[in-house]
């Protein structure tokens, strides 16, 4: 994967890279700089042909087609914190790492957004117009100070909580929702925290957004939100377009239930001019400018000259999205382990999500028992907690920087280990401590390859962890699993394997069924319609056998 090279490595820098950054670049003998911004993708693809590593920012688009068949190209470097730009699956498919610089452009990003906030309540952009063009209209641009008022904090991550510091100090009220910052941190910072949008949606006078753009976040203050929102309330979009619906905000503003809006992204950039959000006063439109300050692009361009330059000259791995920093033996002899864990991570963010919503986690605990303790337990409780943290984050989840993106949310990450077997040769037993509880899942691995889960909610039980898994509570009776096989026959759905895990006789119990394919809501429906069913949970997991998401196939 890294190796080291005679000749000397060619960066290739493709968007404008301050100076400090090529300085950072130019005072490594062993690199060649090859600084050349405006090219044609065509162009982008030909140099990469004789490039080690590659440095941008948001001007050039790493796509599959760029990217095919560039068996030279190690590693690419992203300026800034936001990856759109660079097809993950497509680098990582050819063995190319990927790194970003998350810290350089925090506080220009949070300051930008308060610039916005400030412009939006005192209508400063639409008086200056006015003056300029010779006017001098006082009482058409009263606006409305920001002390006193209530500002909702969509997505607490860096820039979020950053943010909601500023807005602290103009003695602002802040509500703030986040799925995994906790209760502690959150109160730390003076914030009222919420596990749901619709809980605080109508509870602000101003709400801003600072959410990575994902399936799930795209459209999320959409038409009904927006409806629920008090009446004059005002929007700030700083992160990525698309969170906010646009033809739904332009229509709320123009029937002024919305007070107004000040976006910074948007989702076709430049926006066509004859957007509708550009030709509504009530509207602030930037150009993306988030991070342009000179101190944070000199700042992102440093780092990413630093992070590059480690890389391939001391074969060091910093803040990597699709890579883990470990050697192919140690690699080989960790991997069963690393699945494990990342699975479990899965399981549990996902079944709290379905039962609570949102995790709400204070704290996750990671016991190793048995041959596992010997080896490099701290890589596997990492794979966990990038189980855990996979969605609804503002940066993508790997095995680097998991732990990172949980402590900021408040996670405390432990973990404890002994050598002394118990049931099983080996034993990994995962527990999150969450605003609602402790909840408990164990896994453990059959011969070299076979992952089981083995216990779950107090349960003892035997479940293939790949796939798609329902997960059934209910009450110990005859009759009920043929129920079960027979509703899901009619789904069209083959049961693979079926575990099941009791208190006692007639008590309560838990089975988790291996399906060939996702049940659909029908099916689940059924299933939880029944008297002695409780509760019904599915998991997906991925397919038994697939790489982790952070190493090529071929490692």
């Amino acid at each position: 994967m890294l190796r080291k090279m005679t000749q000397k490595l060619r960066v290739l820098i493709t968007d404008n890279l301050s100076i400090a950054g090529l300085k950072v670049l130019e005072a490594e003998p062993q690199l060649e700089i090859v600084n050349r911004s405006g090219l044609t993708p065509d162009q982008v693809r030909e140099e990469l042909k004789n490039a080690d590593g590659i440095i941008i920012r948001s001007g050039t688009k790493l796509t599959p087609a760029l990217l095919d068949g560039q068996t030279r190209l190690k590693v690419i470097v992203r300026a800034g914190v936001g990856v759109d730009n660079v097809d993950l699956e497509a680098a990582t498919r050819q063995g190319i790492v990927v790194m970003n610089t998350p810290a350089g452009n925090t506080t220009s990003t949070a300051e930008h957004t308060f610039a916005m906030l400030m412009s939006l309540a005192r209508n400063i952009p639409q008086a200056a117009a006015t003056m300029k063009a010779g006017g001098w209209d006082r009482n058409k641009f009263t606006g409305s100070q920001l002390a006193g008022k209530t500002l909702a904090v969509i997505g607490l991550g860096r820039i979020g909580l950053t943010v909601a510091k500023r807005a602290l100090a103009f003695e602002m009220k802040v509500l703030g929702y986040d799925p995994y910052l906790s209760e502690e941190r959150a109160r730390e910072f003076g914030i009222s925290l919420y596990r749901d949008v619709d809980e605080l949606i109508d509870k602000c006078d101003f709400l801003t957004v600072h959410t990575p753009f994902t399936p799930e976040t795209n459209g999320l203050i959409n038409a009904t939100r927006l409806a629920k929102m008090r009446k004059g309330a005002r929007i700030v979009n700083c992160a990525r377009g698309g969170i906010v619906d646009e033809a739904a905000l332009a229509a709320a503003i123009e029937t002024g239930h919305i007070g107004g809006a000040a976006l910074d992204v948007f989702v076709d950039e430049p926006p066509a001019k004859d957007h509708p959000l550009r030709k509504l006063d009530k509207v602030i439109c930037a150009p993306h400018l988030g991070a342009s300050t000179e101190e944070a692009q000199e700042a992102v361009a440093v780092e990413a000259a630093e992070i590059i330059t480690a890389f391939l000259v001391h074969n060091e791995v910093r803040h990597a999205i699709n890579m883990v920093p470990i050697s192919g033996a140690e690699l080989k002899d960790a991997k069963t382990y690393l699945d494990l864990g990342y699975r479990l991570g899965l399981l549990q963010s996902q079944l709290l999500a379905q039962r609570f919503k949102s995790a709400g986690i204070k704290e996750a605990r990671v016991t190793y028992r048995g041959e596992v303790a010997k080896r490099k337990t701290k890589l596997i409780t990492q794979a966990f907690v990038a189980g855990l943290m996979s969605s609804g984050v503002d940066e993508p989840a790997n095995i680097i920087n998991a732990e990172v993106v949980a402590r900021e949310r408040g996670i405390r990450i432990t973990e404890s280990s002994t050598d002394q077997a118990g049931d099983f040769a080996s034993l990994v037993s995962t527990t999150i401590v969450s605003d609602h509880g402790e909840f408990d899942v164990s896994g453990t691995i059959f011969g070299n390859e076979f992952l089981r889960l083995v216990r779950l909610d107090g349960f003892h039980l035997d479940a293939y962890l790949d796939g798609h898994l329902l997960m059934f509570r209910h009450q110990d009776k005859p009759g009920l699993i043929g129920f079960i096989g027979t509703a899901m026959g009619q789904h069209n759905v083959n049961i693979s394997h079926m575990a099941l895990g009791r208190s006692k006789v007639g008590g309560e119990a838990l089975a988790v069924l291996n399906l060939d394919s996702a049940p659909s809501d029908s099916a689940r429906q059924q299933v939880a319609g029944h008297p002695d069913v409780t509760g019904v949970e599915l998991v997906q997991l991925p397919p038994a056998g697939q790489p982790l998401p952070w190493f090529d196939s071929r490692s």
